[in-house]
């Protein structure tokens, strides 16, 4: 005999009547769709920062268009082609006022020829007296006029390599021809107070038309 069953007590088997699906089974005969917590989308991808040719030469060419406009202000309104000119005079007058040695100047050179430097100045066992020029084809040449002994001064100018290739005449003078240093040559006047060396990248006729200048 078995134990008397409490009177609110749900009874363990809940199968149905014949017939019917059980309680906790929808009448559709499918199992209860449970309700899991939503997964979140995936983020979206980070978009590639790509640019097409087209937009990087747009790009490009907003740069350089004020960059152009700046350059070409520079070279018509400023004169930024044009090589800056000194007046050489302060320093021949201070050579010439020291009494070291004889100072000669360029004459009669044509409007072409541009003064870019001058500059007298004491050295040791000695002075030199430096004008730069650009001549008229756009090279670079320098007058030096000096009273440092030439075993020195030839060596410190034209370097080691610099080499005399023979005399050539000048305005009543014989200049020697010299070898310098890269691509440049020099005509080297020897005097007993003065040495005078036009060195250069210019071309041999403009070396000779400074050098027979001198007065």
């Amino acid at each position: 005999m078995e134990p008397a069953q409490p009177a609110d007590r749900v009874p363990a088997d809940r199968t149905p009547p014949d017939g019917q699906p059980p309680a906790d089974v929808p009448a559709g005969g499918e199992p209860a769709a449970t309700d899991p917590t939503p997964t979140p989308p995936p983020a979206a991808a980070a978009g590639k920062s790509e640019r097409s040719p087209k937009d990087m030469a747009i790009s490009l060419l907003v740069l350089l268009v004020p960059i152009a406009l700046l350059l070409a202000f520079y070279r018509g309104f400023l004169g930024g082609d044009q090589a800056t000119t000194v007046d050489p005079a302060p320093a021949i007058e201070q050579a010439r006022s020291a009494n070291v040695f004889p100072v000669s100047q360029p004459q009669g050179l044509g409007s072409d020829w541009k003064t870019v430097s001058a500059r007298y100045q004491t050295v040791e066992n000695g002075a030199n007296l430096r004008l730069g020029y650009l001549t008229p084809e756009g090279r670079g040449v320098q007058l030096l006029q000096s009273s440092v002994p030439a075993d020195r001064l030839l060596p410190a100018e034209l370097t080691s390599q610099g080499q005399p290739q023979g005399p050539t005449e000048l305005a009543g003078r014989t200049w020697q021809l010299y070898t310098a240093r890269g691509n440049q040559q020099a005509l080297v006047l020897l005097e007993p107070t003065r040495t005078v060396i036009v060195v250069g990248d210019a071309r041999d006729n403009e070396l000779r038309e400074l050098a027979g200048s001198l007065r």
